[in-house]
């Protein structure tokens, strides 16, 4: 009697699940977004044949500037920026660094700027996983540290980061329009 229920319950249940299956003509899929999702290691990962183990990964999107003003414009002087667009940039340490003299554990953290015209506040938070800086809260900065506007060669088209190896770690750069910031990263 109790393999009869057993198998009467495994009958209703599968059938259950077979009934609930997703129609595939019914999936919609979203446009492709105007700032796509990028991600940037430390070290590069140029090709697929690099073995070795990344120290840090961005991950971020990429707004265009589409022949607009940026800085002072579109993004505000004096107010938080997510540094990108969309969600917040993320960046992750494999191994604890220090940034401005502070030790940093490993882990992930939210990536914020304070744009001004001459000089960058930095901000590396510990809320992740938010949209934009909307519910930015300063209770949960890790490090800030204030860095110099750097004026680029050409016009930066999409926003971007990249990382420039030193004797002690990387600079991780990030640049748009016509205006680049850095700061150093020690990997311990």
């Amino acid at each position: 009697m109790k393999n009869l229920i057993l198998v009467a319950t495994l009958l209703m249940g599968f059938s259950a699940f077979s009934q609930n299956k997703m129609d595939p003509s019914k999936v919609s899929y979203p446009p492709a977004d105007a700032s796509p999702m990028d991600a940037t290691y430390f070290p590069l990962q140029v090709t697929s044949s690099k073995t070795e183990t990344p120290k840090v990964k961005v991950l971020y999107s990429r707004p265009q500037k589409k022949n607009r003003v940026i800085f002072g414009n579109l993004v505000k002087y004096g107010e938080i920026w997510r540094m990108g667009a969309n969600e917040n940039t993320e960046i992750k340490f494999y191994t604890p660094v220090k940034i401005a003299g502070k030790d940093i554990p490993a882990g992930t953290y939210s990536l914020f700027a304070i744009p001004n015209e001459k000089e960058w506040t930095i901000v590396l938070n510990s809320d992740v996983d938010k949209w934009g800086a909307f519910s930015y809260d300063k209770s949960k900065d890790v490090v800030r540290l204030n860095v110099p506007t750097e004026k680029t060669a050409s016009v930066i088209e999409y926003f971007s980061i990249s990382f420039v190896q030193t004797k002690l770690g990387a600079d991780l750069y990030s640049g748009w329009d016509s205006t680049q910031v850095k700061f150093a990263i020690e990997f311990k």
